[in-house]
């Protein structure tokens, strides 16, 4: 202690430091604290801040850095995604899902959506995603696991999918990469349901490449590349193309509440903790 959880916020800047010359005090941003962003006051340094748009309201900026340019960071820095090609998204309702699931759209990609309910399905369907299936809950045995491969192949049709974003792990991720199309690229995005262990005749098989997403050591490596990406969804949200999916929990000490709801899964999309400081 001091500590509180919280990767990103959203505010107006109270005051800043000496040679800060991005933000000034009154501007409307958003932040990348990491942790720490439930609390009334933060300290952010200014290569994490950005300044909103005037028609983006408080509620889906503390929910849009982290979700879009990770899954930006994935489909266009990483794989590459390319117009007409078919994307797999695993766990598509939740945070970094759904994001997936409107920048493939936007992409001009075809988006097949995997998701462990029909209501969690729904949600990306309405997001935009073409079809898709829902999973079922783990731990998954061999025979399990093969039956949702033959969905997840059949989901997908004709060769498989040329990219796959996985931000789910565990017994999920050999059935998906056995769905991929020759020469796919694999992205391994997050690992909420485990660390899985694959076998390497798969990638041989399909000639498809297993890729790491690590987004938050791509923005201090790149942060004038990163800067540039912000701008690109920054622009895509005014168009109308991302539509964060928010549920706003009102007040700081429903926060425990919150993060317990996070915990056990039952979220779509993002919560969001409204703070009033005093």
């Amino acid at each position: 202690r001091p500590f509180s959880p919280g990767a990103e916020l959203s505010g107006v800047v109270e005051e800043v430091g000496a040679g800060v010359s991005t933000v000034k005090p009154g501007d409307r941003v958003l932040a990348m604290a990491g942790w720490g962003g439930l609390a009334e006051q933060v300290v952010v340094p200014e290569r994490k801040v950005h300044r909103i748009p005037d028609a983006m309201g408080f509620d889906e900026a503390a929910a849009f850095i982290m979700t879009y340019r990770t899954s930006h960071h994935a489909l266009a820095d990483r794989a590459k995604l390319r117009a007409g090609e078919t994307l797999l998204v695993l766990g598509a309702s939740g945070g970094v899902g759904l994001a997936a699931v409107e920048l493939g759209v936007a992409m001009g990609a075809r988006v097949i959506a995997a998701a462990s309910s029909q209501q969690k399905l729904d949600t990306a369907i309405a997001a935009g995603a073409s079809d898709g299936i829902v999973y079922p809950a783990g731990p998954l045995d061999r025979d399990a696991q093969k039956e949702l491969s033959a969905r997840l192949k059949k989901v997908c049709g004709g060769e498989g999918a040329d990219v796959i974003y996985d931000p789910v792990g565990g017994d999920y991720s050999e059935p998906a990469l056995r769905a991929i199309g020759w020469e796919g690229r694999y992205l391994v995005v997050g690992f909420p349901a485990g660390i899985a262990r694959m076998p390497l005749n798969l990638p041989l098989l399909k000639a498809c490449s297993v890729i790491g997403v690590f987004w938050g050591a791509a923005i201090e490596r790149d942060p004038a590349g990163h800067a540039q990406a912000v701008k690109e969804l920054f622009g895509l949200h005014a168009a109308g193309k991302l539509k964060p999916l928010v549920e706003t929990v009102a007040g700081l000490e429903k926060a425990p509440e919150a993060l317990e709801r996070l915990q056990n899964r039952q979220v779509m999309g993002k919560l969001v903790v409204t703070v009033r400081a005093d």
